[in-house]
């Protein structure tokens, strides 16, 4: 006999930025802008969960979930990358993403409302390259197919280095 499974999604944790939570500046200092948020990249073809977890930037106002969610992407035009769909879990918000220009760096502004009335707005950075395609690269090694051959850290190996 057959039964019908029930499937619990989670999403990936290899696409997850972390926002940090709000650390005073010590007397004398000079607050400095931290460097831009960051995702993974993504090919155009891939339809893929990004992760915003907000969970360090309301410790301490337990009960604090997020309550609605805004993106915008910029630049927008056709063929550039999409918001399929998003939801929240308590303090993570999810995206679904598809398509984009190959060799664009996407802006995904992302403006969060919690239950509670805190708002939090960040720009977060998606680049979108040719990640299914092998990309040429002059002077690499290559094997016998034209691929180019990489060290551990995925850095073409050129010749004479």
């Amino acid at each position: 006999m057959s039964t019908t499974v029930t499937h619990v999604w989670i999403p990936s944790t290899a696409r997850v930025i972390v926002l940090d939570g709000f650390v005073p500046v010590p007397r004398g200092t000079v607050a400095t802008t931290p460097p831009p948020l960051s995702w993974a990249a993504k090919d155009p073809a891939d339809v893929l969960d990004y992760e915003f977890d907000i969970t360090a930037a309301l410790v301490g106002n337990e009960g604090d979930i997020i309550d609605t969610v805004a993106v915008v992407i910029t630049p927008s035009a056709t063929g550039d990358l999409v918001l399929n769909s998003s939801f929240a879990n308590g303090t993570i918000a999810v995206f679904w993403f598809a398509s984009g220009q190959s060799g664009t760096v996407y802006t995904v502004q992302i403006t969060i409302v919690t239950v509670l009335g805190r708002t939090l707005s960040r720009a977060v950075l998606l680049p979108v390259l040719p990640l299914a395609s092998v990309v040429s690269v002059t002077g690499a090694l290559t094997t016998d197919q034209g691929a180019a051959i990489t060290d551990q850290n995925g850095n073409p190996i050129l010749v004479g280095s």
